[in-house]
């Protein structure tokens, strides 16, 4: 039934109920009176007036009465009452005859009959839903009895394409338990987890506790983990009373549920000051971090954002994803080009004449960048240079670059062109109007060339998984973590500062890869782990910040904030380009020199 049709069936149906309920409550409460009286045609007009006006304001006629609740309840009873008393007040004033008994009794009418006519459109699905053939999939447990795991039970039942059958619950509120819900029962808490998989021969587990703590839901899924079966999670609350959830769209449980800490608090009143109504240009847009960041302000209302990238696929998917979710209120223009051509960065700056730049594009992976310096150099130095002196020339007023935590006594190729981007950077902020700062931070989640996602490959072509070292260890944080965490930083940029990103505690590679294996529904010495070694330019343990980095106050509770000591960006330069003249060996010497030259960060005036 459409829109249309639907507001002008319950507009009827809502209209006789009303007029017949004033005569009915007429007859019965004065047998002997006369039904066709000019003063029971008025009220009965008024009624159904009121009755309209209430039941528009509150939006009866446009609600999706198939999932009714306690909620659509509540409207029909505010508008109902509204109504009668509304009609009440207007019949005092026309007639001092008020017929009071006759409006409770119409109330009383009212309420049962419309609520049925509305609950009745939701019966008839369900039994539509529960007349249909059995269906066969999945046998599985919902943990968790409460709204979200109610919510995933029934979009299992009545999803024809879903392969999940649910077939009871469990939770710890002893309350609930030897209840039904939706027909399935609850069959206890926890501790009779292992004898519910094996009595009703459970095929899957789906954890549906989303508004527990991180730690709260990390003890649960362990236990999970432990009786071998197969185990997903559903998302945040907030993406299920958004609506955004669907039982084809469950989440996997991944790595970053177990990492054991909240997602990052904002002050998203800084950002959005920071990017509402502005043109916003972000180089590597295609790119993992580029493209999250990109949707990340989009969020804030700006002006216009300039996608800039090499990779036209990866520019493409990103347009056309932000067109489709914020292109009613945001212009999106595309460039594609290469940040190591310097004037076709300056030719795109004055195009555009962004006010906040966002440089995102590099090259990041460290082994590669190991057997080609020259390129390191190249794209990650002089195309930072590239785009920070064309955003100076065209009076930008915040430019961003994303740097690395191997920027920190760098070992590597990669982490020495970060640390050199950045002292160009610093170099830059004392001569320019522009605010130029770096944001640094470490492994990033899900990222292209990451870990997790060749560890999920490995999995999936059965292993083995391969680790470079058991005592490799790294700060991670998630995509949208990283980029919101940039934007942020960016929000309080005052010029010349590298701010840190608090990663959290560190986590041994060896262990995600355990971890994942074991939420993948598989044990270690099924898939196996194998150690490869340390890898060029490697570090076993990466640095956030050096020791005199730290300082007592910090920016925000997750960012921390330094300003390098004075270095001659002239004379890096001339040892950098003279470098490039030489074999790869002598280039990645030549880096690490400069680069691990005065490293120490002195605290920011704040």
């Amino acid at each position: 039934m459409g829109m249309h049709s639907r507001v002008v069936y319950f507009g009827i149906v809502d209209s006789l109920i009303v007029f017949f309920s004033v005569y009915v409550s007429t007859v019965v409460m004065f047998p002997s009176s006369d039904v066709f009286s000019l003063q029971l045609l008025i009220l009965s007009s008024t009624l159904i007036v009121c009755h309209h006006v209430f039941a528009s304001y509150n939006k009866l006629y446009k609600r999706a009465w198939e999932y009714a609740g306690v909620e659509e309840m509540v409207v029909i009873f505010k508008s109902i009452t509204l109504s009668v008393v509304l009609a009440t007040a207007v019949q005092f004033f026309i007639s001092a005859d008020v017929y009071l008994r006759v409006l409770a009794s119409a109330w009383m009418i009212q309420l049962l009959f419309i609520s049925a006519s509305r609950f009745s459109w939701r019966w008839y699905r369900d039994k539509k839903v529960a007349g249909r053939s059995v269906k066969e999939g999945k046998r599985t447990l919902i943990i968790g009895a409460g709204s979200a795991g109610t919510m995933v039970a029934r979009q299992m039942k009545n999803k024809s394409n879903c392969d999940l059958l649910p077939v009871a619950f469990i939770d710890d509120d002893p309350r609930k338990h030897q209840l039904h819900i939706l027909s399935l029962p609850v069959v206890g808490g926890m501790d009779l987890l292992a004898d519910t998989i094996e009595d009703m021969q459970i095929e899957k587990l789906i954890i549906a506790i989303p508004s527990l703590s991180k730690k709260e839901l990390s003890m649960i899924k362990e236990k999970c983990l432990q009786t071998g079966v197969e185990t997903q999670s559903v998302p945040m609350y907030e993406d299920l009373v958004m609506g955004k959830l669907t039982v084809t769209d469950m989440k996997e449980v991944k790595i970053d549920d177990l990492l054991g800490r909240h997602p990052v608090d904002l002050e998203t009143a800084a950002m959005e000051g920071f990017i509402s109504g502005r043109t916003v240009l972000v180089t590597g847009a295609g790119g993992s971090i580029g493209s999250e960041i990109c949707r990340q302000l989009s969020q804030f209302s700006p002006s216009r954002v300039v996608l800039l990238g090499h990779g036209e696929n990866s520019i493409y998917a990103i347009e056309m994803e932000l067109k489709e979710s914020f292109g009613d209120h945001v212009e999106y223009v595309t460039e594609i080009a290469d940040i190591k051509d310097r004037e076709r960065m300056f030719d795109i700056m004055h195009k555009y004449e962004p006010e906040v730049v966002i440089h995102a594009a590099a090259h990041k992976h460290v082994p590669l960048m190991e057997k080609n310096p020259d390129e390191a150099i190249r794209n990650n130095v002089w195309g930072t240079k590239n785009v920070a002196e064309a955003a100076d020339a065209w009076g930008v007023a915040t430019f961003v670059m994303i740097s690395s935590d191997k920027a920190v006594n760098p070992t590597s190729v990669m982490g020495s062109t970060k640390r050199v981007a950045e002292m160009i950077v610093k170099d830059l902020d004392k001569q320019s109007a522009t605010r130029f700062v770096a944001v640094r931070f470490g492994n990033v989640l899900g990222s292209r060339g990451s870990v997790i996602p060749r560890f999920v490959d490995q999995i999936k072509r059965g292993g083995p998984v391969t680790v470079t070292d058991p005592e490799m260890t790294r700060y991670f944080m998630t995509i949208p973590e990283a980029s919101k965490l940039v934007l942020q930083a960016a929000s309080l940029a005052q010029g010349g500062e590298i701010f840190v990103l608090d990663m959290g505690e560190p986590v041994k590679i060896v262990d995600l890869a355990r971890n994942l294996i074991e939420l993948s529904g598989f044990r270690e010495d099924e898939i196996g782990i194998t150690f490869t070694g340390v890898r060029p330019g490697e570090k076993l343990y990466e640095e956030l910040l050096n020791v005199d980095e730290i300082q007592e106050e910090q920016v925000h509770p997750r960012i921390h904030v330094g300003v390098s000591p004075e270095v001659d960006v002239a004379e890096v330069m001339d040892r950098v380009e003279a470098a490039l003249l030489q074999d790869a060996a002598t280039i990645r010497t030549t880096l690490l020199e400069i680069a691990n030259r005065g490293q120490t960060l002195t605290p920011a005036a704040l």
